[in-house]
């Protein structure tokens, strides 16, 4: 049991961790902004406290020590330089570790870690070097209205929180990091030594706190043991009261006599004093208890549910064969209610699949960051479109072709800061990650305002390496389309960063096996963009039923226009596969040549009109069937070459209908078209 929880420990301290990353990066580009502070501030502090908890006890002292820097921060006792940045991206690092290993004995290890806090430790020493201390400000002698309060805490903790892991001691650290603190200690319940038992509790506190932080942040403290201590706050005045010399001696005697402090009696000191205390009478503060708004489940079990969902379609569609055939108006009925309902509960089942671009957008950030910094240029990394949904399945596919991606925009792209200066731009480059939804897919763009790639450059260079002959006549595009080619980089040198000419063709095919498309737009001294187009699940489309010859096919209908029907005679008049419809030209491809079937009977064809990039293009079909909700299974490793099928469905009389992948298969037509000609 106590394994389930440690892996469920690890995995929440994760998502802290990833916060906090996220928190430093934004911290960097604004190092005054004080809720950026409290929020690595805070994420510190849980890191810490659930460490102790769950037996990750070096990670709770690591943890200790660099929530003490950045309480000398938030105090206005340090200030934030390019050191702790990059020390705290280190330790976070080091955290990362700490949580995959858990606490170590090996030697080595431990005195790595020793080093790590000391380096560490050199930040909150106010004589340390690598360190900007800032001055202090001089208490006032006068209790006086700062705008900060003044609370009396009670503190006691049951007799068994030590054997669950929790330290104590830690909880009074956190409350002096808040503020200014005195703490009255009581142990009149510590037995003789001969019943005195180690792992029990007896020892139980007052702390007198003042502070700028809220009630609500000091509950924070008390997050992870609230069920194993009784604990009140209460507001005693405004003010520092503990500048006043009567409430000093007050606690001192307290300590002493081992006598409880009451609110009562500090609200009357302080008034005496001269300070701002609490007059009306208020509730003890309770800590709330929080209502659940969203659960934690292992991605398997949501793989489980689609995978289901898609037997249930597939079930489903049987049975609206079962119910045409049978011809009983009530089964019919049912029949259509079901598929409704298996409808609604597809989309629900996708919808908890689909998961936020922004979720793996901080490695990029992290990896722009650090890059930029090894290159010695300036690079800002803007996101838009960071909420953008889609299946989870996709984006862990899309995470290499887009490390790729960004990796050369830093290193091919973005020139060094005097290089833009010159050009005249300014110092620092910007990546732009853009993500946005058209249709039924997803765009996603990266650009970069570097030196942009010159279209002669890029043709020479295939030439010098024969991918294309001298004498061969390319259009823009298609010269850019070269640098996906295999083996094609446009870097004389190669770096650890790039240019071993392997990559962009990698990425094509990434992004091709999630039935993704991507392209590139380049100007010189403008910049680059590559686009990649991606659909928003994979596992069930809506697709339109087809049929050529005896075969059925599915064409998503996310890519289809319009559907026309012509008698076949129309299309005999034809010249190089291109039809006249509605006084507009578009150029069709004939399935039956395509998949090399025989001709059906003379007649009445369908072309169905399809989107490819910036134009549509025909599809020739001998019947339209319907709309058929599709479950789509991959072919298998023996037709993984068949380039123009996507995955296959099984229909509802258990025959088989292989889906159209609509884009490979017009772009595989105008190669073999291109290459027919020449």
């Amino acid at each position: 049991m106590i394994d389930k929880f440690k892996a469920k420990f690890v995995e929440e301290s994760n998502d802290n961790v990833h916060d906090l990353e996220e928190a430093l990066l934004l911290l960097e580009k604004d190092t005054s902004n004080n809720e950026i502070i409290e929020r690595i501030f805070r994420a510190m502090h849980t890191l810490k406290g659930g460490g102790a908890m769950f037996g990750f006890n070096q990670l709770s002292e690591f943890t200790h020590h660099l929530e003490t820097v950045f309480d000398l921060v938030r105090n206005n006792k340090l200030s934030i330089t390019d050191d702790i940045i990059s020390l705290t991206f280190e330790s976070i690092d080091h955290i990362k570790h700490m949580l995959e290993v858990g606490d170590v004995d090996d030697a080595d290890e431990l005195d790595n870690q020793a080093a790590f806090i000391r380096r560490v430790q050199q930040f909150s020493n106010s004589d340390g070097t690598a360190a900007a201390p800032v001055a202090a400000s001089s208490s006032e002698p006068a209790v006086k209205d700062d705008g900060s309060k003044t609370f009396l805490i009670n503190i006691k903790p049951n007799e068994e929180i030590l054997r669950n892991g929790t330290n104590p001691f830690y909880l009074l650290d956190d409350l002096h990091a808040m503020g200014e603190a005195r703490v009255v200690a009581f142990y009149e319940k510590v037995p003789a030594l001969s019943s005195f038992n180690p792992v029990n509790s007896y020892c139980h506190w007052q702390v007198v706190l003042n502070t700028e932080e809220s009630v609500n942040d000091i509950k924070d403290v008390f997050i992870f043991v609230e069920d194993e201590c009784e604990i009140s706050i209460e507001e005693v005045g405004s003010g520092n009261l503990l500048t006043s010399s009567a409430i000093a001696n007050s606690i001192d005697e307290a300590s002493k006599l081992q006598k409880s402090l009451t609110k009562e009696e500090l609200i009357a000191l302080g008034s005496a004093s001269g300070g701002q205390a609490k007059k009306e009478t208020k509730k003890k503060v309770q800590l709330k208890e929080h209502k659940i708004s969203s659960i934690r489940v292992n991605s398997t079990k949501i793989d489980e549910l689609v995978n289901l969902v898609s037997e249930l379609v597939t079930i489903q569609a049987q049975l609206n064969l079962f119910a045409e055939n049978d011809g009983n108006p009530a089964v019919l009925a049912l029949a259509e209610n079901i598929q409704k309902l298996s409808r609604q509960l597809r989309d629900n089942a996708f919808s908890i699949s689909l998961i936020p671009l922004q979720s793996e957008l901080m490695r990029f950030q992290r990896l722009v960051r650090d890059l930029s910094k090894e290159l010695d240029k300036d690079i800002d990394f803007v996101i838009e479109g960071g909420d953008i949904e889609l299946d989870k399945n996709i984006i862990e596919h899309l995470t290499d072709p887009l490390l790729h991606i960004i990796r050369n925009a830093v290193d091919h792209g973005i020139e060094m800061p005097d290089e833009r200066i010159k050009s005249g731009k300014a110092p620092k480059g910007t990546i732009l990650f853009k993500a946005y939804y058209s249709g039924a897919s997803v765009i996603v763009e990266v650009m970069d305002d570097g030196k942009g790639i010159d279209p002669e450059f890029i043709r020479n260079k295939a030439i010098s390496k024969g991918l294309i002959d001298a004498n061969t006549e390319l259009s823009r595009k298609e010269i850019f389309e070269l640098v996906f080619l295999s083996g094609f980089s446009t870097k004389e040198e190669v770096t650890d960063v790039s240019g071993r000419g392997v990559g962009m063709d990698v990425v094509k095919k990434k992004i091709g096996e999630i039935r993704g498309e991507v392209s590139l737009d380049s100007e010189i001294g403008k910049g680059t963009t590559l686009t990649l187009e991606l659909p928003m699940t994979l596992s069930i489309i809506d697709g339109l039923l087809v049929k050529v010859f005896k075969n059925q096919y599915v064409i998503p209908i996310a890519n289809i226009e319009k559907i026309y029907a012509l008698d076949t005679v129309s299309f005999g008049k034809t010249f190089n596969h291109v039809v006249n419809i509605d006084e507009e030209q578009y150029p069709f491809i004939d399935l039956r040549e395509t998949f090399e079937t025989e001709m059906a009977s003379k007649g009445t064809e369908q072309l169905i009109l399809v989107k490819y990039e910036d134009r549509k293009v025909g599809l020739l079909v001998d019947q339209v069937i319907g709309e058929y909700q599709t479950v789509v299974k991959p072919l298998g490793r023996f037709l993984k070459k068949q380039e123009n099928i996507s995955g296959a469905s099984i229909m509802g009389d258990g025959t088989i209908a292989l889906v159209i992948d609509t884009n490979r298969l017009i772009h595989n037509n105008a190669v073999k078209k291109y290459r027919t000609k020449n």
